[in-house]
């Protein structure tokens, strides 16, 4: 954006000690929108402050926010909640100027290598072994337990990057391809798991004995699929009932909501309670 008298007014006024001068000059700052970035980055730059640069970051995260804010609002409007385009929105939260296109290839890629590999006569079992195949055997993705100490860990360009990532981030990737190929495998909100589930025809999110419809389950940390009976005795050994509601498909919303939520918990300290706050307004975007 051109350095106009009012800009450079308000960027020299960043460094005022009053936090009420630099709460009202941030205000106005934001009003410009992100066109404004490249003059904060050039300030952040010709800046020997620490203190100044802190709030140049936090001025230019705030833009690079409202933005983020702005696109999760339409996507959850939109007509259909493409997941692979939620997935990279939650994505930018950490990393605002991500490149989508590599995602979308790597994705595409694996979405090509099982397609190829599927046929009209398969059973439920064999198609998710096949997902299973490629993405964990041939493809080598691996998984860890959700953490909260690394949000890399939830980040889908980052498990694509590393072909590792936690049982959401791996989850999400799972369910993405599986919603390329028309496989019926959603999310189930299984209590302190995250659970994938094939679903036999005619399920919806409505059904009122979910479960029944369910042909088996799926581990997203490592593709391993689990009967009726494991979950038994899951939801035995945590002594909690296994109650309808903990079988009901997520809608892709509830998956990215979800997300969002747990990649808050990754910022438990005072310094980033903003971002844990920021997560939390975004997932509440989607209810």
């Amino acid at each position: 954006m051109e350095q106009t008298k009012e800009i450079s007014a308000l960027l020299t006024l960043i460094d005022d000690p009053d936090e009420d001068v630099f709460g009202a000059v941030s205000e106005k700052i934001v009003e410009f929108g992100r066109t404004i970035i490249p003059n904060l980055e050039n300030l952040w730059e010709n800046t020997v402050s620490e203190e100044v640069q802190e709030r140049i970051e936090l001025l230019i995260h705030r833009l690079h926010f409202t933005d983020l804010k702005e696109d999760f609002r339409q996507w959850s409007l939109s007509g259909h909640h493409d997941l692979l385009v939620g997935a990279m929105l939650a994505a930018k939260f950490q990393y605002p100027d991500l490149t989508t296109a590599r995602i979308v290839q790597d994705v595409e890629k694996l979405r090509r290598n099982i397609w190829l590999e599927l046929n009209n006569y398969l059973t439920p079992l064999e198609q998710a072994r096949i997902v299973t195949g490629i993405l964990y055997g041939y493809y080598g993705l691996k998984g860890t337990e959700v953490a909260y100490t690394d949000v890399n860990e939830f980040l889908i360009h980052k498990t694509l990057e590393g072909k590792r990532g936690n049982q959401l981030s791996n989850g999400v990737l799972y369910l993405i391809l599986c919603e390329l190929l028309d496989i019926p495998i959603k999310a189930i909100g299984v209590p302190k798991q995250a659970v994938l589930a094939f679903f036999k025809p005619g399920y919806s999110t409505e059904m009122t004995e979910p479960v029944s419809k369910i042909d088996f389950f799926i581990d997203p940390s490592s593709g391993q699929v689990f009967s009726h009976k494991d979950i038994e005795h899951y939801f035995k050994r945590i002594q909690v009932p296994a109650v309808h509601v903990y079988f009901k498909p997520y809608s892709n919303k509830r998956v990215i909501q979800n997300l969002l939520e747990e990649m808050a918990k990754c910022f438990d300290n005072e310094k980033d309670y903003y971002k844990r706050a920021e997560l939390l307004e975004l997932a509440a975007l989607l209810d």
